[in-house]
């Protein structure tokens, strides 16, 4: 017993410095490799996409808007050295509780394209009056260039019947039963302008009473501040 307590520990092979004069790193996925936070040869505390979690992770902002991409074009204009290609993106934002937007922007890449075009949607929303039933509280009729569109009310359960266009501007404004029809010109950005176009005319009940003359303003109660087709502050 007392001749293994006496044994001297056997002494580690050493590392030969690398000819740089550079720490040897091993290759990602050995067992002697560091972690990415490793503080072995410094402070590195790594990337915000390579930590586990923990205090200090990145973490994304959630956005209260969905958004839906309609329609990319491409286009193309021929110059004296060649061909210039760019692309355009058609998308609609919403928050499913009365409020939409739509733009439409260029670019040379489609992810940039998209990105401008969420960028400008955002900034000019509009507010509809949703009633009881998740429908319109009447029939309208929108028109922009050729292009028109009917809107009618529709009991619960029948649900959004339209097109591409159409139906991304009513879903993400958060209609839900609705019955709808396109005529004339069915160029993309036409419809979902003709669409705005009708959403615009909606009228409220209580409102429609007053300038009949059949309540009185003191009778109505006092609603959100609404936006009519104009940019919300």
């Amino acid at each position: 017993m007392e001749e293994s307590k006496n044994v001297a520990p056997q002494a580690k092979p050493e590392e030969k410095p690398h000819p740089t004069g550079n720490p040897v790193y091993e290759p990602h996925g050995s067992v002697r490799s560091e972690r990415p936070g490793s503080r072995k040869f410094g402070g590195q505390r790594g990337r915000p996409g390579e930590r586990r979690g923990g205090r200090g992770g990145y973490r994304r902002e959630e956005d209260e808007y969905q958004d839906r991409v309609v329609n990319i074009n491409r286009v193309s204009r021929t110059e004296k050295g060649g061909k210039h290609m760019r692309f355009d993106a058609l998308v609609v934002v919403g928050d499913g509780k009365g409020r939409y937007s739509f733009a439409m922007a260029k670019s040379g890449e489609v992810p940039d394209a998209i990105k401008k075009s969420l960028a400008q949607a955002k900034k000019h929303l509009y507010r509809i009056h949703i009633a009881r039933g998740g429908t319109i509280a009447h029939e309208v009729v929108g028109k922009f260039g050729k292009t028109k569109v009917v809107l009618k009310p529709a009991p619960a359960g029948t649900g959004i019947i339209a097109g591409g266009p159409v139906r991304a501007v009513l879903e993400l404004a958060g209609v839900k039963n609705i019955v709808s029809k396109v005529y004339g010109s069915r160029c993309p950005i036409n419809v979902i302008r003709a669409t705005h176009d009708g959403l615009s005319k909606l009228k409220e009940y209580n409102k429609v009473m007053v300038l009949r003359g059949l309540k009185a303003p003191e009778e109505v109660k006092p609603a959100a501040p609404e936006n009519k087709g104009g940019n919300e502050e």
